[in-house]
């Protein structure tokens, strides 16, 4: 296969200026599942497949965006960025170009190459990756000088604003805060967070693709909100609290029966315990109590199926599939739901009896095979040294 270095001279020809290289890793969130958009803990690690980004600088305005993965190529101008549906992922990272010149930033132009490793649509962040790759490539490129939190934000009202999903900031966090094998206690409401290093053993995280895409904007994701939203607001007549990542577990017991709508409260239930759970599980990693971790993990599904109803058949299946092998601590749906992908803890010496039961089982019960991948837990989105475009 070609390397990147010789793509992109392929697409956009040569140039005096220098050709930089960006990754910006996927991320998968271990639990804290719908929480984050309530102010709530999710526990996310970024991975160590993700979106490379080749980039050159120009001296015009004009953008140009091409990508290894798919044969859509897009020229604009920084100076009429528009939303256009045909343009499909480029609206992406046309966002992020939106939202920093409304934030006043200068910048000149760029041709850029896109090359992903994350499975498209399967709830591993391939959109917010793109997003903060294309955050910290032109923060870079144009020495902009804006940290990295704030390129987060930028990321996250990318997708928010320009695109219209009404993503949380999890997704843009891990991707950009990521660190090598740990995850990250991340406060959606206050953005504190800390590492929480990941010993693993002999135990890998395996993630288990579906292969029934999902779109995010088209799925159920927003109407989920609104049901917070309305719940939030009964519980608000007798708590004081700002969002429902605050309310503690006790006070919900107390308070439950505000809620007079049996639907809101089966989504409040879920966010409320599921954020309990993701305390639960930073407690018994600090332990190395992966058994615990696993326990939770699968009583997360458990509430993801019942009370949020954001499962499915192919993620019930994957994950019933993958409990019937010996070897497996937990899983669990991870993303938005309705498709999408699970994350499961497998032991090292379980893991191609998880690939053959799990992939045949499945196939049996929907028809089609899942695809599954033993991954890493990688860093954040950086620059990457120049003798590694001729890798990739």
């Amino acid at each position: 296969m070609e390397n990147l270095r010789v793509l992109f001279k392929n697409i956009y020809g040569d140039s005096e200026e220098k050709v930089n290289l960006f990754f910006s890793p996927g991320r998968v969130n271990l639990i804290g599942e719908h929480t984050d958009y309530n102010g709530g803990y999710v526990l996310p690690c970024a991975l160590d497949i993700g979106t490379f980004a080749v980039i050159r600088k120009r001296k015009d305005r004009k953008v140009f965006f091409s990508s290894v993965n798919f044969p859509l190529r897009i020229e604009s101008s920084l100076d009429s960025i528009v939303y256009c549906k045909e343009e499909d992922w480029a609206n992406y990272p046309k966002g992020v170009l939106k939202i920093l010149q409304d934030l006043g930033y200068k910048f000149f132009g760029f041709e850029v190459l896109f090359k992903g490793n994350i499975p498209n649509g399967a709830g591993l962040s391939s959109s917010a990756s793109i997003e903060v790759a294309m955050a910290v490539a032109v923060n870079e490129l144009y020495k902009l000088n804006i940290n990295m939190i704030d390129l987060i934000k930028i990321s996250q009202r990318a997708e928010n604003e320009y695109v219209g999903v009404n993503c949380g900031i999890m997704d843009q966090f891990a991707v950009g805060m990521g660190k090598e094998d740990n995850a990250i206690l991340l406060n959606c409401s206050t953005l504190e967070y800390k590492y929480v290093p990941l010993n693993l053993g002999n135990y890998k995280i395996i993630i288990s693709n579906t292969n029934k895409r999902r779109g995010l904007a088209d799925s159920k994701y927003n109407e989920r909100r609104a049901e917070c939203e309305k719940g939030l607001k009964y519980l608000q007549k007798g708590l004081n609290v700002k969002n429902l990542g605050e309310i503690t577990l006790e006070d919900y017991t107390k308070y439950s029966e505000l809620i007079p709508d049996h639907t809101i409260k089966k989504r409040v239930t879920h966010i409320v315990y599921e954020n309990s759970r993701v305390l639960k599980v930073v407690k018994a990693l600090g332990k190395n109590d992966l058994a615990t971790f696993g326990q939770l993990m699968i009583q997360s599904h458990i509430s993801l199926m019942n009370d949020y109803e954001v499962t499915g058949k192919e993620l019930d299946t994957l994950v019933m599939e993958a409990l019937k092998v010996h070897g497996v601590l937990g899983s669990r749906m991870t993303g938005a739901g309705f498709g999408g992908c699970t994350v499961s803890l497998v032991k090292d010496n379980a893991i191609d009896d998880f690939k053959k039961i799990v992939s045949k089982n499945y196939e049996k019960k929907i028809g089609y095979e899942p695809t599954i991948y033993v991954v890493g837990i990688g860093g954040g989105a950086r620059k990457v040294k120049e003798e590694m475009l001729w890798q990739f």
